[in-house]
């Protein structure tokens, strides 16, 4: 592949997805044309188009920009796993002979010759991910970090300080992970996901012990106790070699010291609830410090962290009425959300409104599902929304909801959620899926705050 700072034109199919924006507003910063294609509009793709990357929408061929078109020597394309083989304007540009790679292996070469520090895990790795970037940031690195999310503290998934320090997002879906080679790297977790692509846990498990070996020979690797790896512990009250002690909660923050292997940060104040957020904001300390960020400044850092759009965002926050919204679609992070909830407003109702994920996601943790949704007090089901599927003989939110013990449930149609969620008067209300949902919850709102 071409010397990247030699491109001068990037066409993004795709370009509406959160890892592909990122690295469109990143070459964008560094004086390129930049272009893409996504399928429908969105409040990211308008955000884009603000910042004059030009987005368009039918997979017409004559959609695709001149500057591209007329000049495929210097262009490259970026694409992801999601976009069909028969995909028209791909087609066009692959019998044009233009220069095409998939998003991971294009993150891999802007990480290559950068000291990069990698966050895996099947959850956690976005907010691990940003929190990092923030410490890192407001402890005066000169990094540039590629989230998985919008942070809030900066309306972007992009932070651009400089290039000394590269912090990304090590994605195990399609096994894009592997075109990266860290300095430092973490993994969160290894719970069974995607088992559309890898087929069973063993598989998954398999390939991040590859992502390991691919951490550079004098690099680290940070793991949560528990996992079946070696590495730098992550930890809460135990003898892990980073962990949280002495915790409190409080006005709705968490305080807690910090037990590193040569030393106690003592009172460090973090906003986000639930513990597997705090064992996030653990890693991510963790990281900074075995990168050399001062230690003086973090507890600042931490404190003013604000949080990831759709990681237990809170819509409304009232005495009598809270509305969170939040990206969780796998069983352990719906029990994760629980857990939050549950330690922050004890003695609440609360009602969980869950959009499944993918048919085959759907049928391959139908039990941990039933068992994780039936924690709450009560919870609507949503149609399954299919992404990338098509639909599975006999798997549908129906056939999830029968499993579920807690007989106060019931299916909803997104027409009618707005009402239905109205009537029940509710106290709390979280709203959970990684489909559509999150338009919806816009709407939730404005129904509640209306009627409040």
């Amino acid at each position: 592949m071409k010397d990247l700072n030699h491109i001068k034109h990037f066409y993004f199919i795709g370009i509406g997805g959160i890892g592909m924006s990122a690295l469109a507003r990143y070459f964008k910063a560094k004086g390129k044309f930049v272009a893409g294609y996504d399928r429908t509009e969105t409040e990211l793709t308008d955000t884009l188009e603000s910042e004059s990357i030009e987005v368009n929408y039918s997979e017409e061929i004559e959609n695709i920009p001149e500057q591209i078109c007329q000049d495929p020597e210097n262009t490259l394309v970026v694409f992801t796993p999601a976009v069909p083989k028969d995909f028209k304007q791909f087609e066009y540009l692959k019998q044009k002979n233009f220069s095409i790679v998939k998003r991971a292996e294009l993150l891999g070469m802007v990480t290559d010759q950068k000291y990069c520090l990698a966050v895996a895990g099947t959850h956690g790795k976005t907010t691990t991910t940003s929190i990092l970037g923030h410490l890192l940031k407001e402890t005066g690195a000169k990094v540039t970090a590629f989230l998985g999310g919008i942070s809030e503290d900066i309306q972007s998934n992009l932070i651009m300080q400089g290039d000394d320090v590269v912090v990304v997002e090590a994605d195990e879906f399609d096994r894009s992970f592997l075109q990266l080679s860290p300095n430092l790297a973490a993994i969160t977790s290894m719970d069974a996901d995607h088992l559309d692509i890898y087929g069973d846990k063993s598989e998954l498990e398999k390939s991040f012990r590859e992502f390991v070996s691919r951490i550079d020979k004098n690099g680290k690797l940070f793991i949560k106790n528990g996992l079946s790896l070696d590495g730098v512990t992550i930890g809460i009250n135990d003898e892990s070699d980073y962990s949280a002690q002495n915790i409190k909660v409080g006005e709705g923050h968490y305080v807690f010291d910090l037990k590193t292997p040569s030393s106690t940060l003592e009172n460090l104040k973090f906003n986000l609830p639930g513990k597997h957020n705090l064992l996030n904001a653990i890693t991510a300390l963790a990281m900074a410090i075995e990168y050399g960020s001062p230690t003086d400044g973090l507890a600042r850092a931490l404190y003013s962290f604000k949080g990831v759009k759709r990681r237990f965002s809170y819509k409304i926050k009232t005495d009598n009425l809270v509305l969170i919204d939040d990206y969780a679609h796998h069983p352990t992070e719906i029990s994760a959300v629980h857990q939050a909830v549950r330690e922050m407003y004890p003695n609440k109702k609360v009602l969980a409104v869950f959009q499944p994920h993918l048919f085959s996601r759907t049928r391959d943790f139908a039990e941990e599902f039933a068992t994780s949704l039936s924690k709450f007090d009560k919870v609507f089901l949503l149609d399954i929304y299919p992404a990338r599927e098509l639909p599975i003989d006999g798997i549908s939110s129906a056939w999830l909801l029968d499993k579920i013990s807690n007989s106060e449930k019931a299916l909803v149609k997104k027409s009618e959620l707005q009402q239905k969620i109205k009537a029940e008067n509710p106290e709390i209300v979280v709203m959970l899926g990684a489909g559509d949902i999150g338009a919806e919850v816009e709407k939730v709102k404005k129904t509640l705050l209306h009627e409040a």
